[in-house]
């Protein structure tokens, strides 16, 4: 007859081991994997912020190759030039695996570009700041302004009276003059509302519950001009 204190035994030697298979698997198991990071934002390095591009080899009378340069950016495999031409707001995007890229555009043309940073391990992206250039031209001495950017209201908003109307000018030959605003509820505007050597209109009172759109020219001390998109906002 088996003894009670060999069954006692018995089962404490049993649990010890169903234990430790127990604390074996535990310690198995896969472990919880990271989570990915998300790109970092590239900093652009060439063509430089608001100046002339004449680094680049001559294709005709009318293109150029410039090679766009950028800083890597960490968590990052691949890469999305932006290229917008200013005169006609046509855009184009340009995949690259590394942080230059040479492509061949229209010269004594402005234009602004951008650079998306992405990762093969996550959806999410990252945009660098936006810098406008203007890629030279045969015997330019003066080129026309950047189209200005509007600064407020944001396109699109909608703003209580009375209002303002700010904006940002730009220039390669840093000679801008003046300032020319259209606003109507026309689109494109055509009634000129103001001429200012300012970048900024104040107390401006409209009809309510209205559509209205807005444009800036932007002329230089030698006659030369460009017009910004239209900008849209609605009064309350």
């Amino acid at each position: 007859m088996i003894s009670n204190t060999y069954i006692r035994s018995s089962l404490f030697l049993l649990l010890i081991a169903f234990c430790s298979c127990s604390s074996s698997d535990d310690g198995a198991k896969d472990p919880t994997p990271e989570e990915s990071l998300p790109p970092e934002a590239s900093v652009l390095v060439f063509p430089k912020k608001d100046e002339e591009c004449n680094q680049g080899d001559i294709i005709s009378a009318t293109q150029s190759k410039v090679t766009f340069k950028w800083k890597a950016s960490d968590h990052t495999d691949s890469y999305t030039l932006v290229l917008k031409n200013l005169e006609t707001n046509e855009t184009s995007e340009n995949d690259t695996s590394t942080n230059s890229l040479a492509l061949s555009i229209l010269r004594n043309t402005p234009y602004s570009w951008n650079i998306i940073s992405k990762s093969d391990e996550t959806a999410t992206t990252a945009t660098s700041e936006t810098w406008k250039f203007y890629n030279a031209g045969e015997g330019n001495e003066n080129y026309a302004p950047f189209p200005a950017e509007a600064v407020a209201p944001t396109m699109g908003a909608s703003v209580s009276q009375p209002l303002s109307l700010s904006w940002k000018g730009s220039d390669v030959d840093n000679d801008i003059a003046s300032y020319d605003i259209y606003l109507s509820t026309d689109n494109p505007p055509t009634t000129l509302h103001a001429s200012t050597a300012d970048s900024k209109i104040d107390d401006i009172a409209l009809n309510p519950a209205t559509v209205y759109y807005w444009r800036v020219v932007t002329t230089d001390e030698n006659g030369s001009s460009s017009q910004s998109p239209v900008f849209e906002f609605k009064t309350q």
